[in-house]
């Protein structure tokens, strides 16, 4: 049996102190999530020596990608390591890009981008993998690592800061189905035990004060729900402090104005997307938010019925390519539209910076919108993401960046193109009532 470690562990961990195939942590700044992986990687290097004859703990430190030992996790281990009082005495040597472990075991430090299908293969027989910063995990990056710990007693372990709810490891982790056994918790600084000895505090307040719209997501653990200089940062901000992120009701009979980002058909296409809203007085009020990728125009109108929003309701406004036939099915989003009874309108071109028109006008009439508080989240997140496509050796804004974001976010520009505030009629003088003027 090897030397055994008594590390003070807070409370919020103590579940994954257990054997567990999958073990979790996730949430903000502060908590001590690393700290604690940390310890506990040293703690079972220590607990598995490679006694009678075995082979000591092989354990592997991984992120998505790690162009130096600098992005690493060695650094955090070699303090931890020092903190404790351990040494080559009781098994470990500290080289330039591993560490030795007791029984000749192995910690070592990769980026999961640098492994292919073949090479994966060298991690068999390794029992422990941890993977920091795991909101940036891909899919296929997972899939490798799996199947490959299939020792016995092998864990994974995960900790990260969440970003976007689609992020692979919040899909697998946090999501409807779970690895069977999986431990997962969520870690604030307010867990931390000791994070008011540290210095954190002063940045938490600061970052309370100074950017309140990355405070959630920061400190918090939230998704991102804006994105550092993103056109919309300041207005959802504002509209969340403004109680205008709560429940929205449709008034039945008004009409609903149903406002198109189009894309195509096939993997590789554009999404599409929808910001079904209403004009109620100043109010523009958004009930919901539609996104799809690849999807034949039938699946976009199926939603839209299912949601009640059908043409004797509704009217739909398309940007200036809704009337461009579909590369696949030959047909426009405007004519398949109308041949479905929607009234459609299509918006015409803007010209030559269109897309920052569309910005300035949102801007302009972001005061007016009350998003529902459930069903916009997922168009929320693309407006909060949705920013410019910077020239960062010339310090130039080269217009806003075409990504994910950028479909939610031109739809809502539309809606904002197209609004018209209503007419304001004059009073009536009831002091002429009666003298034949009105």
């Amino acid at each position: 049996m090897g030397k055994i470690l008594n590390i003070p562990t807070a409370r919020v961990f103590q579940p994954l102190l257990a054997p567990a195939r999958d073990k979790a942590a996730w949430g903000g700044r502060g908590s001590g999530k690393s700290h604690f992986f940390a310890g506990m990687m040293i703690e079972d290097c220590l607990a598995n020596p490679g006694e009678n004859g075995g082979e000591g703990m092989m354990g592997v430190c991984i992120r998505e990608v790690q162009k130096d030992l600098a992005q690493s996790s060695k650094l955090l281990i070699e303090n931890k390591l020092a903190d404790f009082g351990i040494g080559e005495a009781d098994g470990f040597k500290v080289y330039r890009d591993v560490i030795r472990t007791p029984g000749d075991g192995l910690l070592i430090f990769k980026g999961m981008n640098d492994y292919t299908a073949d090479s994966i293969k060298s991690l068999e027989g390794f029992k422990r993998a941890w993977w920091e910063e795991a909101q940036a995990a891909t899919p296929t990056s997972i899939q490798m690592l799996r199947p490959t710990m299939r020792a016995k007693g092998s864990e994974m372990w995960w900790s990260w800061n969440p970003r976007r709810k689609t992020d692979a490891v919040d899909t697998m982790l946090r999501g409807k189905d779970v690895p069977t056994g999986a431990v997962v918790l969520k870690a604030n600084w307010r867990d931390n035990p000791w994070f008011f000895e540290s210095e954190l505090e002063q940045e938490r307040q600061d970052c309370l004060r100074m950017t309140p719209e990355d405070y959630d997501h920061v400190w918090e653990g939230d998704y991102v729900t804006v994105s550092n200089g993103a056109y919309y940062a300041k207005n959802l901000n504002e509209a969340k402090s403004d109680g205008r992120i709560s429940p929205v009701a449709f008034d039945p009979l008004m009409t609903v104005r149903l406002f198109f980002d189009i894309g195509g058909t096939g993997a590789r296409a554009d999404a599409c997307a929808i910001w079904p809203a209403q004009f109620i007085g100043l109010q523009i009020r958004l009930r919901d938010y539609y996104e799809a990728v690849g999807q034949p125009l039938s699946a976009h109108v199926n939603w839209l019925r299912s949601k009640g929003y059908t043409p004797d309701r509704a009217q739909i406004y398309l940007p200036h390519d809704g009337a461009t036939n579909d590369k696949v099915y030959d047909v426009s989003y405007e004519s398949a539209l109308r041949a479905a009874g929607y009234q459609v309108t299509v918006v015409p071109n803007q010209g030559k910076g269109a897309a920052m028109a569309r910005v300035q006008a949102l801007r302009r009439r972001f005061s007016q919108l009350w998003f529902d508080d459930e069903t916009t989240e997922a168009g929320r997140a693309a407006l909060g993401w949705y920013h410019a496509n910077k020239d960062a050796a010339r310090g130039i804004d080269l217009g806003p960046m075409h990504d994910w974001a950028s479909h939610g976010a031109d739809a809502a520009g539309l809606l904002a193109v197209v609004y018209e505030p209503p007419r304001q009629t004059q009073p009536i003088d009831m002091s002429r009532v009666g003298q034949g003027v009105m």
